[in-house]
């Protein structure tokens, strides 16, 4: 089958691998449209991303089509059904993915759209609503809102009931597009300000949950504009892998600060993920209130021009490619 691969350093490619089979508990996708992710782009550069790396690894986080095989033990798909999922090596004519990694794309849903939305959905829903464990009316911050997972949790936020969502971007034209998406206020998360004009939209409180794709400079900050007993859930590291930290105000204000990541989940427990969020979430994607923009759509073979619109960073919403 073709694959992207890592070529080279920085560079994607299109080569002939094998055709995966589904082991037991599994499901064969053939992939119709895949969503690129900024995880890609680490593997891309050399690095490794939970099992994927290397040169000749293949892509991809999320990706929708037709189930074209089942594994062992499957008992909720059918051959043919139409469903999105995340899986890795995704960016592939063909993918393996665990079967409860995946969900029924609704009528109507092209898989474009729906290739877009697995990791955001999975990845905010359990960062807003279990380890943020967000309550009617309480308010967010959402660091880095202007990404597609970011876009994604400030419309949780809304949908789960927040009083008041706040999303942050550093891009001007960006920011002025987050009402759109949910949030009542845009700040600049390298305005001095930004931590003050936080706390007095919430009436000097603080925020209650901070969602942070950003970390690195924004630690110490997210304290800051955190309420007493707020929780700061490290999504993302977009700003840096390391930075100040100040011990005495984590414990003054009694903040929980949780890490998550999908990579050292094991499969029950991303199965449980999928459940939860399907449970809560399903509705809102299919009336529409959930959902992501695509900015642009490539077709496979110009994989690595789509990896090149990524990294200038000038896209807003989600890149796709298409079989």
């Amino acid at each position: 089958m073709r694959a992207i691969i890592v070529a080279d350093r920085n560079r994607a490619a299109v080569g002939e691998v094998e055709t995966p089979a589904p082991g037991p508990g599994e499901i064969r996708v053939r992939v119709r449209a895949a969503a690129l992710n900024r995880a890609d782009l680490l593997v891309l550069a050399g690095h490794q991303h939970g099992a994927v790396g290397g040169a000749g690894a293949i892509v991809g986080l999320e990706c929708a089509g037709e189930v074209d095989s089942l594994g062992e033990g499957v008992r909720d798909f059918a051959v043919g059904d139409r469903v999105m999922c995340s899986a890795r090596h995704a960016l592939a004519e063909y993918a393996v993915t665990d079967a409860g990694r995946a969900i029924r794309i609704a009528d109507g849903t092209g898989f474009e759209r729906a290739a877009t939305l697995p990791v955001a959905l999975q990845t905010m829903h359990n960062a807003v609503v279990t380890a943020g464990r967000l309550k009617k009316g309480e308010s967010v911050l959402v660091q880095g809102a202007s990404s597609g997972v970011g876009l994604m949790a400030l419309q949780i936020a809304k949908y789960m009931g927040a009083g008041l969502v706040i999303g942050t971007s550093t891009n001007a034209e960006r920011r002025a597009k987050l009402k759109e998406f949910g949030a009542d206020l845009a700040l600049d998360s390298r305005d001095a300000n930004w931590v003050e004009d936080a706390r007095a939209a919430t009436g000097g409180k603080g925020v209650d949950l901070i969602v942070d794709q950003i970390s690195g400079y924004v630690a110490n900050a997210n304290m800051q504009a955190a309420a007493v007993l707020g929780r700061i859930v490290n999504v993302g590291r977009l700003g840096g892998m390391k930075g100040e930290f100040d011990f005495d105000l984590h414990a003054l204000k009694r903040i929980d600060y949780i890490g998550v990541t999908f990579r050292t989940r094991s499969a029950q427990e991303v199965r449980e993920i999928v459940r939860l969020m399907q449970a809560d979430l399903m509705g809102g994607v299919e009336s529409g209130a959930l959902g992501l923009p695509i900015d642009r759509i490539y077709p496979f073979a110009e994989a690595d021009a789509a990896f090149a619109h990524m990294r200038a960073n000038a896209h807003f919403g989600k890149i796709v490619l298409t079989l």
